[in-house]
């Protein structure tokens, strides 16, 4: 669509302008880094996508990547040292089970999303302290190549982020439900009289969000080889601010799965610029805020 065209071009230029501004962007291991640093974001906007479209939305997407983190990693330390296929079952299991009380909460009692998840991340958050009491879990399993792992020169979580797109990309424009989530994000009443079950398929979207954060808390923490509380801090306010870039509306009905990696990428590159041409990092904020408002 042309939203996600203007996103992409945007994109282009930016590439452009830093290749010129630093002779360090275009090297390979910068790509590679500004990938493995939005990697995480992509993954879980492939979820928050599907919610937004839906017409709902997710705050407690950064509280579900710190609790699942921090149980990855005391399952597999030297404390419990469950098995690692184990512990990567039990840890999506552990997801998908927040996202399916967020969304029975949201469509069973007619909560707003906004509340529930915002209450459900505060309730995590307080679970994750009790959890680690304030400090950080070190463990040594296979499950850290998930997050430190390369084939070749490619970072594993790349690759399971491009995968994870691919995947919600398919589902969105391939299947009936995927598509049916568009129309309860267009028109809720119309959908209901279509026939369409709303309240399974929004409970689908929660589900499938809190499955992901599951999957990236087992990244982040494999890329430190621990956890600690503060992991998935603001995770919720960037991977809203790449959706919304990638040209998803926040009124519901509108947007693509890949545009929101378009839009996770552009934040990742401006993260990166400040860096590489030494700006402030209090500038973040400023500008990222402004992108967010011209995308919108």
């Amino acid at each position: 669509s042309t939203s996600e065209f203007s996103v992409f071009v945007a994109l282009v230029i930016l590439i452009i302008a830093m290749s010129f501004a630093s002779p360090v962007f275009m090297t390979p291991t910068n790509i590679f880094n500004v990938l493995n640093q939005i990697s995480r974001y992509g993954i879980i906007a492939v979820g928050m996508s599907l919610i937004i479209i839906s017409g709902g939305i997710d705050l407690s997407v950064g509280y579900v990547v710190g609790i699942t983190a921090c149980y990855c990693a005391y399952f597999s330390s030297e404390a419990v040292n469950m098995p690692w296929p184990v512990v990567l079952i039990v840890i999506l299991l552990m997801g998908a089970a927040i996202g399916l009380v967020n969304g029975l909460i949201v469509t069973r009692l007619n909560i707003v999303p906004f509340i529930v998840t915002l209450a459900m991340g505060k309730i995590l958050s307080g679970a994750t302290l009790l959890l680690t009491q304030g400090r950080p879990i070190f463990f040594n399993s296979y499950l850290s190549l998930l997050g430190g792992g390369y084939i070749g020169a490619v970072p594993v979580a790349v690759i399971v982020m491009f995968l994870a797109v691919v995947a919600g990309t398919v589902f969105t424009t391939k299947t009936l439900t995927g598509r049916n989530i568009y129309a309860i994000g267009n028109n809720e009443r119309a959908a209901i009289l279509s026939g369409i079950k709303v309240n399974k398929l929004k409970c689908l979207t929660y589900v499938i969000t809190s499955t992901l954060c599951a999957l990236c808390g087992i990244i982040v923490a494999g890329n430190l080889g621990s956890a600690d509380a503060a992991l998935g801090k603001n995770y919720e306010t960037d991977v809203i601010a790449a959706v919304v870039i990638g040209g998803v509306a926040m009124s519901g009905g509108e947007g693509t799965v890949w545009g929101s990696l378009i839009g996770a990428a552009i934040m990742g590159i401006l993260k990166n610029a400040f860096v590489l041409l030494g700006v402030s990092a209090y500038w973040q904020s400023i500008v990222i805020g402004i992108v967010i408002v011209a995308a919108v």
